[in-house]
């Protein structure tokens, strides 16, 4: 299956994306690992990207597409892959659609992951992360420390960081329902959208999402 995994910040995408692969046997696309991979192997396209992302300035979309397009041009992409981060504007999905369609190849679903705003703002900024390390993350609602302030594991300060303030969470979502959003409605006219609530135990989305998809396939 070829698929675009969308939603808000905080939904989940990542955790989804993984178990998702997996059960479907398909590479997990994510943009974030497209970009530390090119930026690491010094590519040409890495290079370029770290030009603009030194100068604090956004990466062109000509040049995440041309990471994506080189990702699903691998061998292990050859039968399907779940996108994760891209495409993040409607640009970038015509972009993405003549990429496909250059290689008689087509989305099979788009899942949109639902999230209430709220509990998006609830879910990242109660998200408290050690100082020692990074690794061990709390959060005050869901998976409280024993004690206020400090790491279970390492006994080290637990702290918010800047972009899981309030302020900043809403900043995303706005930045969200103006750039990413309006590619569900541009995918719903193909027919490709499936959305499912992301509320409730990870296995339990999962398994959510397994059935949307078959049932989209089917």
């Amino acid at each position: 299956m070829r698929i675009v995994l969308v939603g808000p910040p905080g939904a989940g995408k990542g955790t989804q994306a993984a178990f998702l692969a997996k059960n479907l046997s398909i590479p997990h696309i994510s943009t974030g690992d497209l970009f530390r991979a090119n930026i690491s192997q010094q590519t040409e396209l890495g290079k370029l990207a770290k030009s603009y992302m030194d100068k604090g300035e956004l990466v062109p979309d000509e040049v995440t597409i041309a990471m994506a397009k080189d990702r699903m041009e691998q061998p292990d992409a050859e039968h399907g892959f779940l996108l994760d981060g891209f495409p993040r504007n409607v640009s970038q999905a015509e972009a993405l659609d003549q990429m496909l369609q250059a290689e008689d190849m087509k989305l099979d679903a788009v899942l949109d992951l639902e999230v209430p705003e709220d509990e998006v703002v609830r879910r990242i900024a109660g998200r408290r992360i050690c100082r020692n390390d990074s690794s061990h993350v709390f959060h005050v609602a869901y998976k409280a420390p024993k004690k206020q302030g400090v790491c279970d594991v390492c006994a080290g300060e637990l702290y918010q960081r800047d972009d899981d303030s309030e302020e900043t969470v809403r900043k995303r979502l706005e930045v969200y329902h103006t750039q990413t959003e309006p590619i569900i409605d541009y995918y719903k006219v193909q027919g490709l959208v499936v959305t499912i609530s992301a509320l409730g135990k990870v296995e339990e989305v999962t398994a959510r999402a397994m059935e949307a998809l078959s049932r989209q396939a089917a």
